[in-house]
């Protein structure tokens, strides 16, 4: 592969790249926020650390 067409394909790669993981990025935040079940299962997710563990025998 010469050097124009490494460079023609890394700068379609950096721009459509970009415009791709922005895409992806808003469809998943907008899946958890606007997704009852999923806003619920992330709220459950997010207060794990908070939970009191109970062990048996204490």
């Amino acid at each position: 592969m010469d050097n124009a067409t490494y460079t023609m394909l890394r700068q379609f790669a950096d721009s459509w790249g970009l415009a791709f993981m922005f895409v992806f990025f808003a469809v998943a935040i907008g899946f958890v926020l606007l997704n009852p079940r999923a806003s619920a299962n992330a709220r459950n997710a997010a207060a794990i650390p908070f939970k009191e563990d109970h062990v048996d025998g204490e």
